[in-house]
């Protein structure tokens, strides 16, 4: 019986490599080239790179490809159509830094309501600071979250236990949560307006000039999702205005963010340059662990966990 050929990068083999079953057949590769002439032989293949579009490529030169494996939770870049017209099962990343950018949203979130930036800018001085530079309580505040996928759950989670009265948007609404159509009348409500949602052609640019122009003046907009659901531009001239309180965006558009970008400079706003998934040690173990289980499953005709919707794009 012929083996089945799977492909990856070299940075995980040193975690799975000793752990694949007789069935398997792997090629590694280190470099873009070496993926795209390896790409054509996967029938499982795992291509993650930095670059989207590299990626991308490489992705369209596998055109046996059954099964594509991906750390990432997000596949805005990837040839979804070429992959939907293959019949190619798709699987991410999806809740594998959901904690550590949980954990992420409330440091950020303390460190506006505290002032924590001031605190350590003094410190730098060497300057004893006698009051506070930041006073609002997350206690007893309201927070918009958009989103409630495996990063959103674990952010309401942690918002609850700090007594923040959530409100969630999704698709599929409940009892205590928004529909899609409804959070845009209710912005004024809130104190932080949270965006997890995924990058589609639905959520491109959903907070732009209208949105900002009706947050509370002191609302602060949190992005742990993508920069484009953000009109950018739109929020530089909100937060140059002041017209909201601040904002806390680990993503924008482009990345890296441009050094001249006016972003960097304003005090109202807080750039983490996309680290929120990065603040962990587990990312490559808790993915291999999955493919690992995933790796069974194909081999015995089970469905592949997360399966990605490559309709919706996530």
């Amino acid at each position: 019986m012929s083996k089945v050929k799977f492909v990856a990068a070299s940075l995980i083999r040193p975690m799975i490599e000793a752990h694949l079953p007789d069935w398997v057949e792997p090629h590694w590769f280190m470099t873009k080239d070496e993926a795209l002439a390896l790409a054509p032989l996967a029938e499982i293949g795992w291509f993650d790179m930095y670059d989207k579009q590299d990626m991308a490529a490489i992705i369209t030169a596998a055109t046996n490809l059954k099964w594509l494996n991906s750390i990432y939770a997000g596949v805005d870049g990837m040839p979804l159509s070429a992959l939907k017209k293959r019949g190619t099962k798709v699987t991410n990343g999806a809740g594998i830094n959901a904690i550590t950018i949980a954990e992420y949203v409330v440091m950020g979130m303390l460190t506006i309501a505290k002032g924590y930036r001031d605190v350590v800018r003094a410190q730098e001085r060497h300057e004893w600071l006698i009051d506070s530079p930041g006073k609002v309580e997350l206690y007893g505040s309201k927070a918009l979250l958009l989103g409630y996928g495996a990063i959103g759950k674990l952010i309401d989670e942690r918002l609850k236990a700090f007594n923040v009265d959530v409100t969630v948007v999704r698709r599929t609404p409940g009892p205590d949560s928004l529909a899609p159509d409804a959070w845009r009348a209710r912005l004024g409500e809130f104190d932080w307006v949270i965006l997890a949602v995924p990058a589609t052609a639905e959520t491109e640019e959903m907070i732009g000039a209208d949105e900002l122009a009706a947050m509370k003046q002191s609302a602060v907009l949190v992005n742990i999702a993508r920069g484009s659901v953000i009109d950018q531009d739109a929020l530089v001239k909100a937060l140059q205005e002041k017209q909201i309180g601040a904002a806390f965006l680990d993503v924008t558009t482009p990345e890296p963010l441009p050094a001249e970008h006016p972003l960097w400079g304003l005090d109202n706003c807080h750039v983490t340059m996309h680290l929120s998934g990065r603040a962990q040690d587990k990312m490559f173990a808790r993915s291999a662990q999955r493919f690992l289980e995933n790796l069974r499953r194909y081999h015995k005709g089970e469905r592949l966990e997360p399966l990605v919707n490559l309709d919706l794009g996530y």
